[in-house]
Order: structure tokens, then C-alpha cells, then sequence
């Protein structure tokens, strides 16, 4: 297997779940610029290893990522890799009108790694660069319960498409698309109300998906799709599209329990 070595990373979204099981893939042999919201975990880490750099910071905002960047070329020579990991969901019933919440979600999981990505691009400045994103199943399907979440992630997914298409050749890119991973962090977006089971069929672990993530960043691939079961349903959606139907019909019986459970009308 092709190793991820001598490189300079920048890594966001990384004190928990995928990006922090990805971070000690990474960790020995690289030199890693760590930022999350969060840092409990990172500094443990850090205090025992030189390669890492933990940095406190909020990605969805614009200050934030020119602030990891100006951090990134003040510590490293060159930015090998960037990786935009970090992303925020809510489970909840669509039933309301609420800007900030939706400008909230919208700019760590959209406008954060789009911008992110121009960002990296026009540093490069042609030279060959590597950038990474953890997008998400449910940005090529829409699930109950994560109404905003999917659209955010459909934007990601519609984005690459088009990047892509425009063909930057001089920077590559790997797309994440796991399912549902056994993490909290689908209940840090519903503000600790959703549970293991309110989790969209079938669950993986975040070490499982991080290492599919390793091998494709380090063999260059352009997207990761970790569950093989998920590719197998999208090619059977696709030609028996009652079988998408009568998937969606379990996931909201599973989401309308969830509603009588938290009370939710």
C-alpha cells in the first residue's frame, strides 16, 4: 500500500470522528497543521508529537480560513495537502425560517471548503497541490431529518462536479462520500438530541472510513466511497427505483419516532 510521507498538511474538522482517526494515520510521518473548533483531543496528541501544529479556529467563517492559510505558509515551506473536513448537521424537521441557522450550516459545509479551495488554488499559483473533501452520500441522496445537512452537501458534490470539469490540472482532488460513521456527530448538530439509532442504515466506523480516505489520497484517486454497499444501492436505485422508495419509507418511519420521541410536532 502506498504510505502518505514528508508532506505538509493542513487538516480542519480533526479533534473528532473521521478527520481525527485520519489525523493518526497521518501524524508520524507528516507534518500537520491541526484545526477544529474544538481541541481537547489535538493537544493530547500534539504533546507528544512535534509533527502536529494544533490551531483554534472556526472555518465557517471567512476570517478563519484566510487565518488557517496565513498559519499554513507561516509554518510550512509549501502546503502539500489541504483537506477540508470539518462540517456541521442538524436532525430536525424543516419547519421553520431561520437564516442564521441556515447561513450557519451553509458556511462550514459549503462556502468553507468552495472557498477553501480557491483559496488553495490561487496559492499554488501552478505549481502541483493536492486538496480533499469530505462531502457525503447524502449529497447525492436526500435523507429525513437531514433536510438542510443534504442540501449543503449536494452544493460540495455539485461543486466538484464542476471544478472538475474546468480542469485544474495542476491540483488534484479526492472526494469523501462515506455513509452514516459511528461518531457524535450527528448529535453535536442536533444539539445532543438524536441518537445511535436515529443514524441513517447502515453505519460504519470512522476508523474504517479514514482508512479508505488514506489509501485514495495516497494513490491519488478522485473519490472515496467507503461502503461498498452504498454504490451497490445507488446502481439498484437507479434501475429499481422502488427499492429507493421503500429505503425512504423506513428512514422516516425511523425520523417520525424520533419526533415523538423529542416531542416534535
Amino acid at each position: 500500500m502506498r504510505k502518505i510521507t514528508g508532506k505538509n498538511i493542513v487538516l480542519t474538522g480533526c479533534n473528532s470522528g473521521i478527520g481525527y482517526e485520519f489525523l493518526k494515520l497521518i501524524a508520524a510521518d507528516n507534518k500537520v497543521l491541526c484545526v477544529d473548533v474544538n481541541t481537547d483531543n489535538l493537544d493530547k496528541e500534539a504533546s507528544s508529537n512535534a509533527n502536529l501544529t494544533v490551531m483554534k479556529c472556526d472555518v465557517s467563517e471567512k476570517s478563519g480560513v484566510d487565518a488557517v492559510f496565513a498559519k499554513a505558509e507561516e509554518l510550512f515551506d509549501f502546503i502539500d495537502v489541504f483537506y477540508a473536513n470539518a462540517g456541521y448537521a442538524y436532525y430536525e424537521r424543516y419547519d421553520y425560517a431561520d437564516w442564521d441557522r441556515l447561513d450557519k450550516i451553509m458556511r462550514c459545509n459549503a462556502y468553507s471548503p468552495m472557498y477553501s479551495y480557491g483559496k488553495y488554488y490561487n496559492y499554488l499559483n501552478g505549481r502541483e497541490g493536492h486538496f480533499c473533501i469530505t462531502i457525503s452520500a447524502i449529497g447525492k441522496m436526500s435523507m429525513p431529518g437531514y433536510t438542510v445537512y443534504s442540501a449543503s452537501k449536494f452544493t460540495v458534490h455539485g461543486f466538484q462536479q464542476g471544478i472538475r470539469l474546468e480542469r485544474h490540472k495542476n491540483l488534484r482532488l479526492t472526494c469523501l462520500y462515506p455513509i452514516a460513521t459511528a461518531t457524535n456527530f450527528f448529535a453535536f448538530g442536533s444539539e445532543g438530541r438524536s441518537k445511535d439509532e436515529d443514524r441513517p442504515f447502515p453505519v460504519q466506523k470512522a476508523d474504517y472510513v479514514a482508512r479508505k480516505m488514506y489509501k485514495a489520497v495516497a494513490c491519488g484517486k478522485k473519490n472515496c466511497n467507503p461502503s461498498a454497499l452504498f454504490g451497490f444501492a445507488e446502481q439498484l436505485m437507479k434501475f429499481l427505483p422502488f427499492t429507493r422508495t421503500l429505503y425512504w419509507k423506513l428512514e422516516t418511519a425511523k425520523f417520525e419516532r424520533y419526533c415523538k420521541r423529542e416531542n416534535i410536532e
